[in-house]
């Protein structure tokens, strides 16, 4: 069972960075930063994190002792401790997936991780959850726990993400990706579902075949399924 001891913040530049820094003044396993504000939050390949008011902007500071290789797969575990913690505070609700760690509520984006490793193969858990407003002008749809009608306040959506991460961390680490991969596969896409992959540049399109064992996206066309191990989903459907 992990021990999350959590540090609040009135503002912080991102709570990624004051996590980068207590885990190297040894902080140990389940230091979780949280800040009301933050005035320069990043999301996935150093994009800006809007980070609006009455929202949770957290780090998780995560201490695993497995091989650095296998940290990649803390992006889906914790995205499905989040798509369980906000299925407890939106009565009915059932948050779905984006590859490789979108929560998601109607097809709208509710909250976005980072995954950043330090030295000593520590992991920096960042989470980004709109619990009372979400961003503007952003190029795909995105909702809040307010406007779903969840009433939970910040405090309570932590309080039942730490929960549910205690338990999914708990999964992975007895019964390894395996298990956390059917799990994520039961909240993600349908098989078959189209699906258009942009990597920079390039867009990969085809039908989802699922996820491999080391949790690279599967898309199917003609002949056998490629492997995406980087990108953004922009169409989902």
């Amino acid at each position: 069972m992990h021990r999350f001891v959590v540090r609040r913040h009135a503002v912080l530049t991102s709570t990624m960075d004051e996590a980068r820094a207590q885990a190297h003044a040894g902080a140990p396993d389940g230091t979780v930063v949280v800040a009301e504000l933050q005035t320069a939050g990043r999301g996935r390949r150093g994009r800006k994190w809007v980070s609006a008011e009455g929202n949770l902007l957290a780090t998780i500071l995560l201490r695993p002792r497995l091989p650095q290789s296998r940290l990649t797969e803390l992006g889906f575990v914790v995205a499905l401790a989040l798509a369980d913690a906000v299925d407890v505070v939106l009565a009915g609700g059932h948050a779905r997936l984006k590859w490789p760690n979108d929560v998601l509520i109607d097809d709208a984006k509710v909250a976005g991780i980072l995954i950043e490793i330090v030295d000593g193969g520590a992991a920096l858990v960042g989470i980004g959850l709109n619990v009372a407003q979400s961003p503007a002008d952003t190029p795909y749809p995105a909702t809040c726990l307010r406007d779903a009608g969840a009433s939970a306040s910040c405090d309570e959506a932590l309080t039942q993400l730490l929960t549910a991460l205690d338990r999914r961390l708990a999964q992975w680490m007895t019964h390894g990706f395996a298990a956390t991969r059917t799990a994520w596969l039961a909240r993600g896409p349908a098989p078959g579902d189209l699906v258009r992959i942009r990597n920079g540049d390039r867009i990969d399109t085809g039908r989802f075949a699922g996820l491999d064992v080391d949790g690279a996206l599967l898309l199917a066309d003609a002949g056998a399924p490629r492997r995406i191990i980087a990108g953004d989903v922009v169409v989902a459907a």
